[in-house]
């Protein structure tokens, strides 16, 4: 039997695949095609995600200033000669709280606008936010000035007008001061469909017991996701190859999540349709979100007992693979399962401070190695297929209390304590 070299397939959805987009679908159908030409039966799972379409996004200070800027959908718009008011630059938590946002226009140096900002905004009556991105060092064109949808936690409170411009914009704003900004902002807001790829491979010993394991496949505006996640796009086909040919005592289900990019909605989409398999057949969630990066270092994320980091170390010694393991909560498709009492683990290969960066323009094949990336994979089914094969499933399904409130924090529920 010929060998199946995943990789390959990276180069097919190679191309800007933003969530519930034309383009996001034709990578479905690709992803969809494959698993066919492998055997398997795979299907698609519509949901709804935000789509917001931008016709006018202005910024100016002290009516003769006037900075480039994009605004963030799902944020409200402006009438349209725009809102003017106090412009005040929020350089931190204490003068957040130090500060009224009463009528002003604030600037914050962040991608978006953080959820207690936010509240404190809709809250004192802001009138708009300014966010950045980008560093100060990186030339205009180097810069891109995404697109962002404001996120379901924030809009559902309230709409406070918001635009993105580039880092070293706002270091020349901050050094003039200005005392008014006038921010115009119109957005035209609907909603379209995104998608989640399902196949599975029935267990032929215990096949009510269910293992997960979720990739997504979309990317942000600008990249073609080749690192962000293309690799864990490919990784999941590199499984399904192996155990397809390798039959599993329990039950496998492959899910290529999308729009996660948006807020984890597919994964999140797929939970609230599959309530009862989470309680009752899911007991356990595998999650792939970037590997095979050339300079960079394996990490494990376990959001479940310590015991199955201990697990995961011991198979990391016994196979000679580096990586590191610890508890907590990734930022990916793992989380609306642990959020569901179902132990979840991210499997990446985090980029070292100056290597591959990801959700730009940079994000390319050519900062990726395939013999990282098949190190990566082969750990992943040397180790998962002990847990698939095993007598008895070794994993408790089990979220402690710790991972619990991280749970909370990180889905914005409950607020971090001050330390």
């Amino acid at each position: 039997m010929k060998k199946y070299h995943s990789f390959n397939f990276l180069k097919k959805i190679y191309f800007v695949r933003t969530g519930g987009s034309l383009e996001e679908l034709k990578a479905a159908n690709l992803i969809m095609d494959e698993i066919k030409s492998l055997g398997g039966n795979p299907h698609l799972e519509e949901f709804e995600v935000d789509y917001s379409e931008i016709t006018k996004a202005k910024l100016v200070f002290d009516d003769k200033i006037e900075i480039e800027c994009k605004g963030s959908g799902y944020s409200g718009s402006t009438p349209n000669d725009g809102v003017s008011g106090e412009f005040v630059y929020i350089t931190s938590d204490e003068d957040l709280n130090m500060t009224s946002l009463k009528d002003k226009i604030v600037l914050i140096l962040s991608k978006r606008v953080p959820h207690k900002y936010y509240l404190k905004g809709l809250k004192d009556g802001a009138k708009g936010f300014i966010v950045t991105t980008g560093d100060v060092y990186k030339k205009d064109n180097d810069v891109d000035l995404d697109p962002y949808l404001n996120r379901e936690p924030d809009y559902k409170e309230g709409l406070i007008p918001t635009v993105m411009i580039r880092m070293k914009d706002a270091e020349k704003i901050v050094e003039k001061y200005p005392s008014k900004a006038t921010l115009t902002l119109i957005s035209n807001d609907s909603k379209r469909n995104s998608r989640n790829v399902i196949t599975e491979i029935k267990g032929n010993e215990f096949p009510d017991e269910v293992i997960t394991f979720t990739a997504h496949y979309d990317s942000v505006s600008y990249s073609k996701g080749a690192y962000d996640n293309g690799t864990g796009a490919i990784t999941l086909l590199q499984l399904f190859d192996y155990f397809k040919n390798n039959m599993p005592k329990r039950t496998l289900k492959f899910i290529w999540c999308g729009s996660e990019e948006m807020g984890l909605l597919g994964s999140k989409a797929y939970c609230k349709n599959h309530e009862d398999e989470l309680k009752n057949n899911i007991v356990l969630n595998i999650n792939i979100d970037m590997v095979a990066v050339t300079l960079g270092y394996d990490i494990a994320c376990v959001t479940g007992d310590t015991d199955i980091i201990s697990n995961i170390k011991y198979a990391s010694k016994e196979f000679g693979f580096p990586i590191h393991v610890y508890q907590g909560v990734y930022s990916s498709d793992s989380t609306p399962f642990a959020d569901k009492g179902v132990p979840a683990i991210s499997f990446a290969r985090l980029s070292k401070s100056g290597g591959a960066t990801i959700h730009s323009k940079n994000d390319v094949i050519e900062r990726l190695s395939e013999p990282n990336y098949l190190k990566t994979c082969n750990f992943i089914i040397n180790l998962t297929s002990r847990w698939i094969n095993s007598c008895y499933f070794p994993i408790n399904k089990n979220i402690p209390d710790n991972m619990k409130d991280e749970l909370d924090y990180y889905l914005l529920r409950k607020e971090r304590p001050l330390r």
